[in-house]
């Protein structure tokens, strides 16, 4: 089945295969994937299991999985979509409908990542976050907590986030399609923006309070972030 996957997808997908679900679950964690398809029955660590911690974690929590069974009754697949599975299909499936999965749960992602790329700091104060935006959440509070520190970096915010740099760096590409770099910079902007708007710091003071330690390079990566100059808040 694995080989047959492999061959459908070959040419249109960059494919790695995992031999079980355990292996799965540790190769999933380490290359971050954009999308995952797994057997329920493996050895190991069956489907249910491999969907139900990978969604826990918080580093692969975002990856739509599909999970394939030859069960096919309602109360089976109802079992697979309440371990966090984002579709399920029937063995044996057609390929063209394999395809039509794989491209709905692309585009929803596309979707998000479009919502995320524009995420604001306010998403700290929801109430019932997803757990992308718990993730978010995290994230900014940390960038929050080093706000003055100009040497903040992605390799920083990994450690305090007990991921890799390479693991954050992926998780925040396939969330809102930004490099850690610029995910650092938007939430120092963003808090800039707020500072401008509610206090009474002026410009150079702001760019310090967020880490810019030249207020020339803070006043053209604004301009470039929001279309208008710190100056329209703070004369």
């Amino acid at each position: 089945m694995a080989k047959y996957i492999i061959s459908c997808l070959a040419g249109k997908y960059r494919v790695k295969w995992s031999p079980d679900g355990e292996q799965g679950i540790k190769n999933a964690v380490v290359t971050i994937p954009d999308i995952i398809i797994s057997d329920v029955m493996m050895p190991g660590k069956d489907g249910f299991e491999l969907c139900e911690i990978l969604k826990k974690e918080e580093r692969t929590s975002h990856i739509p999985i599909i999970l394939l069974t030859a069960k096919a009754t309602e109360t089976d697949r109802i079992e697979g979509l309440s371990h966090g599975a984002d579709a399920y299909l029937t063995k044996p499936f057609n390929k063209e409908e394999l395809f039509v999965r794989l491209e709905q749960l692309i585009k929803i992602r596309r979707q998000l990542q479009e919502k995320y790329s524009k995420v604001d700091i306010s998403i700290t104060r929801k109430a019932e976050p997803t757990g992308e935006e718990r993730f978010l959440k995290r994230a900014i509070e940390v960038i929050e907590k080093y706000l003055d520190e100009p040497k903040l970096n992605g390799a920083m915010l990994a450690e305090n986030l007990n991921m890799s740099e390479s693991q954050l760096y992926r998780k925040l590409k396939a969330l809102g399609r930004k490099s850690t770099s610029l995910f650092i910079r938007g939430i120092r902007l963003l808090i800039a923006r707020r500072l401008l708007e509610t206090g009474n710091l002026n410009i150079s003071e702001v760019a310090y309070t967020c880490g810019f330690n030249d207020p020339s390079w803070f006043s053209r990566a604004f301009k470039k972030e929001f279309g208008i100059p710190p100056s329209a808040f703070r004369k």
